[in-house]
């Protein structure tokens, strides 16, 4: 099976519950300025990311976590690439509202801010 992306959680910014419970997961390599920071999920890339794009359809696990990607962005996968950042809509929607944007089918926001622990892994992966 393919991993397009495999990382670990550093650190979880103030605000994002917040924005959990709006759907939103906004990723950024550790190091981001502070101000970003406090709204994204701070991680350490482990693998990845692949040349290759994921596609609607791959898997995105985060602890134990689980959604299917519904969209992505036509520039998503080069922030991934540039600056290990993206943003995650949780809204289930066919076509991204942004080009940097991936979409993935619903979730618990509870479950989701529950997994979203400095450890865990997110991965973004071939369906199986």
């Amino acid at each position: 099976m393919t991993v397009y992306y495999q990382t670990k959680i550093t650190d979880v910014g103030s605000e994002v519950p917040e924005l959990i419970q709006g759907g939103i997961l906004i990723l950024y390599a550790t190091g981001a300025p502070p101000e970003l920071a406090e709204v994204s999920v701070l991680h350490k890339v482990q693998v990845g990311p692949t040349v290759e794009a994921p596609s609607t359809g791959d898997r995105l696990r985060i602890g134990d976590v689980s959604a299917v990607l519904t969209a992505v962005g036509e520039l998503a996968w080069k922030k991934v690439a540039d600056i290990g950042h993206v943003v995650i809509n949780f809204d289930g929607a066919d076509t991204s509202g942004r080009p940097g944007e991936l979409c993935a089918s619903r979730v618990e926001p509870d479950a989701l801010l529950g997994a979203l622990v400095s450890g865990a892994e997110i991965t973004i992966e071939a369906a199986a």
